[in-house]
């Protein structure tokens, strides 16, 4: 997964770096296509290590399975908001959104995991089998825009 991340970084910057160059005489008057390909990729990266954090905890916490599904997900999406971003700014809107989507799935998978270890540990149920049940139902819902 941190694989993907890294090439996906590496193709938003090579768009900055590609629209910098196109505009190599006018440094005071960056406008328009680099400023919003530079704009989509500063967002893109601050988003990273969240969307980072949350993949892991998931993972670790919930069910690996749909957590690499949402992960997978989550870079189609990005990909998606950048080249929309890249147009008009209403169409990474859908990107977005629906990122935030993915990001609370996977928010929503860590608390479930880290309520299921104080249910065993303070009341001895435990709950793993039917949360890897219902994450493992609901990740294929993330596909339906």
């Amino acid at each position: 997964m941190s694989a993907l991340v890294i090439k996906h970084t590496a193709f938003f910057a090579s768009k900055v770096e590609h629209e910098s160059k196109s505009y190599n005489g006018k440094t005071l008057q960056r406008t328009g296509a680099f400023e919003r390909v530079f704009t989509a990729n500063q967002n893109c990266e601050h988003a990273y290590p969240t969307f980072l954090a949350v993949l892991w905890c998931a993972g670790l916490l919930c069910s690996q399975a749909p957590a690499a599904f949402a992960g997978l997900m989550y870079l189609f999406v990005r990909q998606k908001y950048f080249v929309g971003y890249l147009g008009e700014r209403t169409q990474s809107t859908p990107g977005y959104l629906f990122g935030k989507r993915i990001i609370l799935f996977l928010f929503l998978m860590s608390v479930a995991g880290i309520l299921n270890y104080y249910l065993v540990l303070f009341f001895g149920s435990d709950f793993e089998m039917h949360i890897k049940a219902i994450t493992n139902t609901i990740s294929p819902l993330l596909l339906i825009p």
